[in-house]
């Protein structure tokens, strides 16, 4: 089992940044893919970007490429996504999930936090 623990959301103007962290606890979180998802009002939760175990290679929903920057601290047992140049329309909840396959969908991650509120106000 993994445990994951968001934090770092917040209100923020259109054009602020943000960083949000994932801390980890149980199995080793190092052995786990991990993912940042994001939930509007009424909308699907939909894949935001994900990581490697080895940390080596990131990839991003085309909303927020060049805008979004995931990373992670094995050492640490934590996980970031910091955002910049934040738009109205990424206000959502988002959430970190870990899983033991690299991708985009969200079945394929077993272990999810609770999920940390990101506003953007215009």
């Amino acid at each position: 089992q993994v445990q994951l623990v968001e934090s770092g959301g917040g209100l923020v103007q259109a054009g602020g940044s943000l960083r949000l962290s994932c801390a980890a606890s149980g199995r080793s979180f190092s052995n786990y893919a991990m993912g940042w998802f994001r939930q509007a009002p009424g909308k699907e939760r939909e894949f935001v970007a994900r990581i490697m175990w080895t940390g080596s290679s990131g990839n991003y929903a085309d909303f927020v490429k060049g805008r979004f920057a995931i990373s992670r601290d094995d050492a640490k047992n934590t996980g970031y996504l910091k955002m910049d140049s934040l738009k109205p329309e990424d206000t959502a909840v988002y959430y970190c999930a870990a899983g033991s396959i690299y991708s985009q969908r969200r079945d394929d991650y077993h272990y999810w936090g609770q999920g940390t509120q990101v506003t953007v106000s215009s």
